[in-house]
């Protein structure tokens, strides 16, 4: 019987889980030796490996962006980076992100993905979640500087009661349902002294919450949404899109973890090397978010506590976006 934990796949996600990023990218090195493209357009899109080892100096390269909207949010921070050596750079991406993301210097070209073949002749594509092995990088090297996207500000926070302005996301998308949050275990944070919570959660979830759990200030506007983040002082959010949304705008960012996390956010951390201003709160047992939320609400009193000081997203943004609440 063939055990699955040695598979090349579970392999590469242990070895990036570990921080061991080069022994990762020398799996991939052999996947793209075994010609492993040739099937790659019968696979779904957001599977289909892309990048078939091309050097991307001098070439006019494509950027697809398969994924979901937060993997596009998180690895766009590479498009400068190749247009810094090829000739030119064509983003596909997603409709509802391009206006986001024309606020990324040298972001180059951008396109609005679909269903079709792109219209735009190139040398060599790549989809997004590719790039950090075109790069090779490492937890020490990858691109980290923040904030990396840069919207307007609105200044239409809506009003509430005074206190540490905290947007709070409980449900991610639906293919994983383990990274949501029961709602009814949240409840407690709505009547915290000194919080003022701003509800960013989107879609049919706003109807499990309760009335008067907090002021809504999301917007389906992923630029609008964006805006609104730069008036809060936190947000604190499940693995999904506005996770790095946050880290993106070098805003404050605690990220409730699932226990059998992603592999991006690697293993055995409260911090990310993606994001300079996200820490991680994790799950100690499958299944227990009611320690996870008790987590956040010790770690909030004791942001509160410290009202003397400075807000979190303003000594974040005054320290580069580096700064951690």
């Amino acid at each position: 019987m063939r055990n699955p934990d040695a598979e090349p796949s579970a392999r590469w996600v242990r070895h990036m889980r570990r921080g061991e990023w080069e022994r990762a990218w020398r799996l991939s090195d052999l996947a793209l030796a075994s010609g492993r493209s040739d099937q790659r357009w019968s696979l779904p899109r957001h599977e289909q490996p892309i990048w078939d080892g091309t050097p991307l100096h001098g070439r006019h390269v494509l950027i697809r962006c398969y994924h979901g909207l937060g993997d596009t949010l998180q690895f766009i921070r590479y498009a400068p980076l190749v247009a810094a050596i090829a000739a030119s750079v064509t983003v596909w991406a997603q409709p509802s992100l391009i206006p986001l993301l024309q606020s990324l210097p040298r972001v180059g070209r951008l396109l609005p993905l679909h269903d079709g073949v792109p219209d735009v002749s190139h040398d060599v594509d790549v989809e997004v979640m590719e790039l950090p092995h075109v790069f090779r990088s490492t937890p020490d090297t990858l691109p980290s500087s923040v904030p990396y996207l840069h919207p307007p500000r609105r200044g239409r926070l809506p009003g509430g009661r005074p206190g540490l302005a905290v947007g709070l996301v409980w449900q991610a998308g639906g293919w994983d349902p383990r990274r949501s949050i029961p709602p009814a275990l949240l409840v407690p944070l709505s009547s915290m002294p000194g919080i003022a919570l701003h509800i960013l959660q989107r879609g049919p979830a706003l109807g499990e919450i309760p009335h008067g759990f907090g002021l809504p200030a999301g917007s389906d506007d992923v630029l609008e949404a964006a805006s609104a983040m730069l008036d809060l002082d936190l947000v604190v959010t499940v693995d999904s899109m506005p996770a790095h949304l946050a880290g993106a705008l070098g805003i404050p960012v605690w990220t409730l973890l699932q226990h059998d996390a992603d592999w991006r956010w690697m293993e055995g951390r409260a911090d990310s090397p993606w994001y300079p201003t996200m820490r991680l709160f994790r799950q100690p047992r499958p299944g227990d978010w009611a320690d996870v939320v008790g987590q956040v609400r010790a770690a909030l009193r004791r942001q509160v506590g410290g009202a003397g000081r400075r807000s979190p997203a303003a000594s974040s943004r005054d320290g580069a976006g580096r700064s951690q609440p």
